[in-house]
């Protein structure tokens, strides 16, 4: 979601102590919503926030950075991120990503109509390679850009797209059964991206109940899952001639909840606010030595 025009643990575990920008680019052909996987592989936890702290309390500022800021990041996004308690906080064993619909001017002077909030682990964690996934209750409404992604964590030198960005799932409200997975790099960035898409039987909303989001990533492969359902595998043949693969080094993790955008579109008559995207988990894992 980055300058874009646009196997669930049996219980959830406590106390561990373990050291977007998408725009409708190359969709995949086949939509495909299968439940085979790879070769079983056993993988072992690396880092994780079950986001059990007390109600109403604050991130854990050891494993989360808060950007700040409502310069529509590339998107023309219609928010302002913040770290205040009423855009990102703990309840019932959640975080909660909340955006509200109000008149605030940010550190950067600039005033919009709406809040939300946007999570990094950027200088607290990045691995390369690993299953990386979450457990999310997405919102639903028009405008609404929810995200779980990945940035190379060279951003801050290489830039974007050279950084690469893997995301895990975007959606946008008006496509409430569908969620979108992607990679980015140089050559394939915006418009250019591999994208697909999982959609639900039914045509069920992704906001009626929790699911799990992740990706299993290897040297030279990237697969895409919702819950069991491995939906598509991306490779270095999926990119356009001449370009770079530029998914071998470590990678950080961002969760965010968007107002607006070139691809969502604007908020309308029917989106309702308060808005809020509810975080079960993130866990990180590698492959097991042995």
């Amino acid at each position: 979601m980055q300058l874009k025009p646009y196997a669930r643990i049996v219980r959830k575990l406590t106390h561990i102590a373990f050291p977007s920008l998408l725009v409708l680019g190359l969709v995949s052909a086949a939509f495909a919503q299968t439940s085979s996987h790879p070769q079983k592989r056993k993988w072992v936890l690396t880092w994780s926030d079950e986001f059990n702290g007390p109600d109403h309390s604050a991130i854990d500022s050891s494993k989360w950075a808060v950007e700040l800021g409502g310069k529509g990041w590339g998107n023309r996004e219609l928010e302002t991120y913040t770290d205040r308690p009423q855009n990102a906080y703990i309840a019932n064993g959640k975080l909660v990503i909340r955006a509200q619909r109000e008149s605030y001017t940010g550190a950067d002077g600039v005033t919009r109509d709406y809040t939300s909030a946007r999570l990094k682990t950027a200088g607290k964690f990045a691995q390369q390679y690993g299953r990386f996934e979450a457990r999310i209750k997405i919102p639903y409404g028009q405008g609404m850009w929810p995200a779980f992604w990945m940035l190379g964590e060279d951003f801050p030198t290489a830039g974007w797209p050279k950084c690469g960005e893997i995301d895990v799932m975007e959606n946008i409200g008006k496509t409430p059964a569908t969620v979108y997975g992607s990679i980015h790099g140089p050559g394939y960035s915006g418009a250019e991206g591999p994208e697909a898409r999982y959609s639900l039987p039914g045509k069920r909303r992704f906001a009626d109940g929790f699911h799990i989001f992740a990706v299993e990533w290897e040297p030279g492969e990237i697969r895409f899952y919702v819950d069991k359902n491995i939906y598509v595998t991306r490779t270095r043949a999926d990119l356009p001639p001449g370009t770079k693969w530029v998914f071998d080094h470590p990678f950080f993790l961002l969760l965010n909840l968007a107002v607006g955008g070139d691809w969502p579109g604007s908020p309308d008559g029917s989106t309702k606010f308060p808005q809020s995207m509810l975080v079960d988990y993130v866990r990180v894992y590698q492959l097991a030595t042995q």
